[in-house]
């Protein structure tokens, strides 16, 4: 394939890089200073003249029709500005953009509810006040009635004849229907000493960022300008859907995101209300600013994809994996406002770490009467991989093997790498027998074996689980063709500026917008390598504005792919920048353009040792121009969009979908109470490899971050709904969010393995928060090993664990 071939010679072209001066050292964090002071800027602390405050009337029921929503009492509230309801909302908007296939692309959702609700917790009305407290109040006063209709709350019912339909207009609750068949699943059956079955759940849960969906829009009717300022992940990629919703000219939309306090996908579909604030600016004639409070997030805001496997594994004797034949059935919830892009997203990582070629995947998305799903940590592919090492766990059980035996049988070796996946991923390096083999050093894994069975004779329950999973970063949108080919999304793309002012200060400003990841030390450090300065001395703009920052509409902080893209698009434009500079340099100094260097501050003729410093060469780009070589334009600044070689699915669907794929590899040791169905992590380790670290420390933040996100889904945060459709757990009484008092302490280790096709050979990190959750139901069914207990939720639940060990006992 062309791409091994533009990989192997990157990676030559590493190794004969001289070495980076600031890139691989762990250099404190720029945006810490302000952040921890109390000086970071947030939605929140954004205050304009005028501003008022809105408030959102949710629905009660799961799925109702509106018969009609009175406003009359709220408005005449002193202190009420407007209200909005779902029927003015139809005539002033268009129904958002949907990216599915006929009929699901029938689908019509608003950013308030029109006719009928379809989850619990869905907007149906609101208000904008002069305070938020008289805004609230008003919702009290809004008289809403509504007539109950069934409501389904399982993606499988959701399937059956006569089951409630979500949304009528579509016909159905189906989004999605797929298959994808590589190798021969058939023949591989037929080989198999054994063939493993096992039926799978992976949960509802959220990643819970401390600061929650906020929004102040603006429209200006001197300027015509709608100014939105925001908390969200993708604000160029809103722009889209909120230029068609709103029947605004997207030219005229400034999106503006300041520091944010988390986001992890859960950011990213927030464009429902941004439309809703927006409405109420232009209805108001004021700045209208939304908080969203924790009952709203948890409810409505979206959760991760719930799903459900059917899996069979045809299996050698020795250990050997020959295939796996999947069907699986996805609750997207009541909309799709990111799907069915899951649906085909976990085909990045189709095989995970392991070498088989026959793979075979049904796949269905379904509606369902809950919260909308979106991006939430390691999107889709989360599901897919807890799904793939559980199913090596229980291979390993059936056989009575050792799972670290079966997982080093079956690993891609780091020889084999590029390796080609069943579906056209194309893995960039890696050596996960190593990563393996470091972790069950770290764990002390064979002296905890042996402690288990001796612990086990005293009736003390010792549980060890592994798991290693793959972190794919940078994703090509071209693999929402396979959901719908009419999508007009390829690739992906990525913008910086750089510019050397008349006094040589240098500025950076980047499309990516960060939400704590360090996207300002990560950048100045690149940039400060290319032009031989001190990180001090380059300044990366906050935030993102789409009136300053240089951006492509698939911009953003998502999918683990600043570090990569943003890189890229720092180099290209440092080439352009240190080209021309080199020009003026070699101007002045009398000498060969191709023997400019930058050192120190300076330019520097390699040849004769002469140099001139970078102030110097601002000051005639920019004034001091009569100075400049003929011909040559005045200024010192550049943009670059850098993408990468990505291509389109084939009949088969497979396609290179992301570019590059770190990896890690968890181990824990737990111990559990069978008279509780509780349990405690004695240690947990973790080994990780996402290529060349451009800041160790900043990795290391990613790292436990990741794990802390997986081990409380594993351990507490999960998404329940009684049988009315009402969420269970929806504050954090209820959604068990872990603090550091249950996070355990973190033994991490590091490996680098250069991606064969990345700038400068690093990968994305930060999508590992689905390591911990497969590591830790692996030692959850190793520890009630003597009970027979098998495990097939992805959440430990100590009620339900006692409940099978009660079950089991009863058999006994």
């Amino acid at each position: 394939m062309r791409l091994h071939k533009k990989g192997l010679s990157t990676l030559t072209k590493l190794v004969r890089e001289e070495p980076a001066l600031w890139m691989g050292h762990p250099l404190k964090r720029k945006e810490d200073r302000r952040l921890l002071t109390g000086l970071g800027k947030f939605v929140d602390d954004i205050k304009l003249p005028g501003m008022a405050y809105a408030a959102i009337l949710r629905s009660p029921y799961a799925h109702a029709r509106i018969l009609g929503i009175d406003v009359s009492k709220a408005e005449r509230l002193e202190g009420v500005v407007c209200t909005l309801v779902g029927e003015e909302v139809a005539k002033l908007t268009d129904p958002f953009l949907q990216i599915s296939s006929p009929p699901a692309n029938k689908l019509k959702d608003y950013c308030l509810a029109v006719g009928k609700v379809h989850f619990a917790g869905e907007p149906v009305a609101a208000v904008v006040a002069e305070t938020r407290s008289t805004a609230e109040d008003a919702l009290e006063l809004i008289d809403a009635e509504y007539e109950a209709v069934d409501h389904v709350l399982d993606a499988k019912e959701a399937l059956k004849p006569g089951a409630p339909v979500i949304h009528e207009e579509v016909g159905s609750n189906v989004v999605f229907r797929g298959k994808w068949d590589y190798g021969d699943i058939n023949a591989a059956m037929k080989q198999a000493d054994k063939v493993v079955k096992k039926t799978l759940h992976f949960h509802r849960f959220s990643s819970t960022p401390i600061e929650n969906n906020a929004v102040l829009a603006q429209y200006d009717k001197a300027t015509g300008f709608l100014n939105v300022y925001s908390n969200n992940q993708m604000p160029m990629f809103c722009i889209p859907w909120v230029s068609f919703a709103l029947k605004f000219p997207s030219n005229r939309i400034r999106m503006v995101t300041g520091d944010v306090g988390g986001g992890f996908g859960t950011k990213i579909i927030s464009y429902p209300y941004i439309v809703l604030i927006s409405l109420l600016a232009m209805r108001s004639g004021r700045p209208v600013k939304w908080i969203e409070t924790r009952t709203e997030h948890l409810s409505a805001a979206n959760h991760g994809n719930e799903r459900m496997f059917e899996v069979e594994i045809p299996v050698k004797n020795d250990g050997t994996i020959l295939g796996l034949k999947v069907k699986a059935w996805d609750d997207c919830g009541a909309y799709t406002r990111y799907e069915p892009a899951g649906a085909t997203i976990w085909a990045q990582v189709t095989p995970g770490c392991y070498r088989f070629k026959n793979f075979q995947m049904e796949f269905l998305q379904v509606m369902t009467s809950k919260c909308p799903v979106g991006p939430n940590r390691g999107y889709s592919r989360m599901q897919h991989l807890w799904m793939i090492e559980r199913s090596v766990d229980i291979v390993a059980r059936e056989l009575g093997l050792d799972p670290t035996e079966v997982r080093l049988k079956n690993f891609i070796r780091p020889e084999e790498m590029p390796y080609v996946t069943p579906s056209g991923g194309v893995y960039d390096g890696g050596n996960y027998p190593e990563s393996l083999s470091r972790v069950l050093k770290l764990i002390d894994y064979w002296r905890w074996r042996k402690e288990q069975v001796e612990e086990r004779k005293k009736g003390r329950l010792i549980g060890i689980g592994i798991s290693t999973i793959l972190d794919s970063g940078t994703n090509n949108f071209g693999q929402v063709k396979i959901t719908n080919p009419e999508n007009p999304f390829s690739g992906n793309s990525e913008g910086a500026r750089i510019s050397i002012d008349g006094l040589g200060g240098i500025q950076v400003a980047l499309g990516t917008s960060p939400q704590g990841q360090g996207h300002e030390t990560f950048a100045s450090q690149v940039v400060a390598d290319e032009f031989g300065v001190s990180p001090d001395q380059v300044t990366v703009l906050m935030g993102f504005d789409s009136a300053v920052n240089p951006y492509s509409h698939q911009s953003g902080a998502y999918a683990s792919r600043c570090a990569v893209m943003g890189t890229g698009a720092l180099l290209g434009a440092a080439k352009k920048v240190k080209e021309k500079a080199a020009k003026i340099a070699a101007h002045v100094l009398k000498a060969d353009p191709e023997s400019i260097e930058f050192k120190e501050g300076h330019a520097v003729d390699r040849d004769s040792g002469r140099k001139i410093p970078l102030w110097q060469i601002g000051n005639i780009a920019w004034v001091n121009n009569v100075l400049l070589p003929e011909g040559m334009e005045p200024g010192l600044v550049a943009i670059h969009f850098w993408r990468p070689d990505f291509g389109l699915p084939d009949e088969k669907w497979r396609l290179n979908q992301t570019l590059t794929y770190s990896y890690q590899s968890h181990a824990a040791v737990i111990e559990m109470d069978p008279e509780t169905g509780k349990f405690k992590i004695l240690k947990y380790a973790i080994v990780d490899d996402c290529g060349k670290q451009i800041n160790p420390m900043i990795v290391e933040g990613q790292v436990h971050g990741a794990a802390a996100h997986g081990i409380g889904a594993a351990m507490y945060e999960n998404f329940e709904y009684d049988e009315d459709g009402q969420l269970k757990s929806s504050t954090l009484v209820d959604y068990l969010v872990p603090t550091a008092l249950e996070v355990p302490d973190l033994v991490t280790e590091s490996m680098e393995t250069p991606s064969l096709f990345a700038p400068k050979g690093i990968k994305g990190v930060g999508e590992g928060g689905g390591t911990p959750i497969s590591a830790i139901a692996n030692a959850v069914e190793d520890a009630l090993t003597p009970y027979g207990v098998e495990i097939s939720d992805s959440h430990q639940n100590p009620q339900r664990i006692y409940e099978l060990i009660v079950k089991k006992r009863k058999k006994m």
